[in-house]
């Protein structure tokens, strides 16, 4: 069973059934879908106040949330799947703590969606698509408090772990759309900028993805 953990974010909750649809219609494998929801964390009260999600720092409980026991995808809500999400499972290395995408880029668009800050800053939006390895032994430190009283920056860095633990995913696993050039062959669409649900965005680079997929989902509800 593939576990996959989805940020959650109640200003567009049609992105995570778009993203657990898009995942639906590839996979070889059974997947088990867990919302990461802000007020379902029982001893989490968010704390920061910097965030552009409301899953920006929850997603670091992932560990604790799984128990600390083995593997699971954790990705943001405002992606589409297009390939079979088991080939992501599948990199899965025993060695490392986690496994991300190591973007090195600067942003194109120094605003974002809903008119957050979209500043450049190191390892930004590795923390956006993670297979972590739930049984890794630093990880046992991720508890609400600690995770509550941690900096973004701290966080979003991997800055409990050694940079040799830190596992590298192709970055097809989590293309920056507009930030990226199109790219079809792309496994993993990421609209890190605004998903095409928000009206600034339903036209933006690669949105006719999401409506597609958003209209499988409307399929089921017209139906």
């Amino acid at each position: 069973m593939i576990r996959l953990a989805v940020g959650y974010d109640h200003r567009e909750a049609i992105a995570y059934h778009t993203f657990v649809q898009s995942v639906l219609d590839k996979t070889s494998e059974p997947v088990s879908f867990s919302p990461i929801v802000l007020t379902s964390l029982k001893g989490y009260h968010e704390n920061h106040n910097d965030g552009s999600n409301e899953f920006i720092y929850s997603r670091f409980l992932t560990p604790w949330l799984f128990n600390y026991e083995g593997w699971v995808i954790f990705a943001d809500g405002d992606m589409i799947c297009l390939a079979d999400i088991a080939n992501l499972w599948s990199l899965r290395d025993e060695s490392k703590a986690v496994m991300v995408v190591k973007h090195e880029y600067k942003t194109k668009a120094a605003e974002k969606y809903l008119g957050n800050k979209n500043e450049d800053y190191p390892r930004k939006n590795w923390s956006s698509l993670i297979l972590w390895n739930c049984e890794y032994p630093k990880h046992k430190i991720l508890t609400p408090e600690y995770v509550k009283n941690q900096t973004g920056k701290f966080l979003h860095r991997f800055s409990w772990l050694e940079d040799g633990e830190i596992g590298e995913l192709p970055r097809e696993w989590n293309w920056l759309t507009t930030e990226y050039p199109d790219n079809y062959e792309a496994n993993l669409l990421h609209y890190t900028l605004g998903t095409p649900c928000f009206k600034d965005y339903s036209n933006s680079e690669m949105s006719d993805v999401w409506h597609n997929t958003f209209e499988r989902v409307k399929q089921g509800i017209d139906d």
